[in-house]
């Protein structure tokens, strides 16, 4: 971009068309508000199936950051029409999103580069509520969703997820189904620096009851974060390393973020998915780790910005 970081128009992307829709308006809020502190001139778009219209024809902003979570807002298909548009956005582009929204495929392409993926696979929804398709304990979770939607966690006394049979299931005719792999939640956020992906820092993440589902990530108090995870060097090493090699092999740009389960009995670390587009919440991990390192919320926004560009 040749404008100055003052002088542009941001259009900031969220709410957007799914399940996920309230955790996007309150991460596009915050950015919104990071970007006035800053003189940025913002528009604030709740992006519908009106998007094109929107934004060629009443707002015409120089960069739009997006900050829609889930279906349609991170997959690709928003992508497609600021591509089509000719707007400079931030994050991944049109493959990479739409790769690492489809948890299946994005498993082969990890798999592929080194990276120890679970096993599992994808079922067919009424088999899943009907049978135990892998022996318990495993997971339950549709394979294009993110911020812990539909995700089920089955022990091994548990009967089937009889949830997903509902005729009230929208997540798709197949769920994934993995192993469940006991120990510690992980995270590492990359920012995808010009000279290369740089990974942040590893966090710890703690739920404060039931395992790290929607309420969790995203309710005030609902999981304790330890940054830098207590973790043997070796393995911190590799959860950095391990979220670089992801970002590279699935072709993300901007910010991304991989969440990683760790066996510390068996001492097994195991990249679950990588996601394009991490919340930018008050209790999202992507801006945590970044202050962790030295960056505040609204340097992490601006860099987001001044990164933009079209195609990506």
């Amino acid at each position: 971009m040749t404008r100055a970081f003052n002088d542009l128009h941001v259009a900031v992307l969220m709410g957007g068309l799914s399940a996920e829709r309230e955790v996007s308006l309150t991460s596009g809020e915050q950015c919104a508000q990071a970007l006035e502190r800053q003189g940025v001139r913002v528009s604030r778009v709740d992006a519908g199936r009106d998007l094109a219209n929107v934004l060629s024809g009443l707002i015409r902003p120089d960069v739009v950051l997006n900050c829609l979570h889930g279906a349609w807002g991170e997959d690709g298909c928003v992508q497609g029409v600021l591509e089509t548009l000719r707007i400079p956005y931030t994050h991944s582009g049109v493959l990479a999103s739409a790769l690492a929204m489809d948890k299946d495929k994005s498993k082969a392409v990890l798999k592929a580069a080194g990276v120890k993926v679970p096993g599992g696979g994808l079922y067919d929804r009424h088999e899943v509520a009907s049978r135990h398709v892998i022996a318990p304990p495993y997971v339950v979770k549709p394979n294009a969703e993110g911020s812990s939607v539909g995700v089920y966690l089955v022990r091994e006394d548990d009967a089937p997820v009889a949830e997903v049979g509902d005729p009230a299931w929208a997540y798709g005719e197949q769920v994934m189904v993995e192993p469940y792999i006991a120990g510690k939640e992980l995270a590492v956020a990359v920012i995808g620096e010009k000279s290369g992906p740089r990974a942040l820092t590893v966090t710890d993440i703690t739920p404060t009851k039931g395992f790290y589902d929607y309420e969790a990530k995203y309710a005030p108090g609902g999981s304790v974060h330890v940054l830098p995870a207590v973790l043997p060097p070796a393995v911190f090493e590799a959860a950095l390393r391990q979220a670089e090699a992801a970002h590279v092999a699935m072709g993300c740009q901007g910010v991304s973020r991989s969440d990683f389960r760790y066996d510390d009995v068996k001492d097994d670390l195991v990249l679950l998915e990588v996601n394009t587009q991490p919340g930018m919440t008050p209790t999202s991990l992507a801006p945590e780790q970044a202050a962790h390192t030295g960056m505040s919320y609204e340097e992490l926004v601006r860099w987001m910005v001044e990164d933009a560009s079209c195609p990506r």
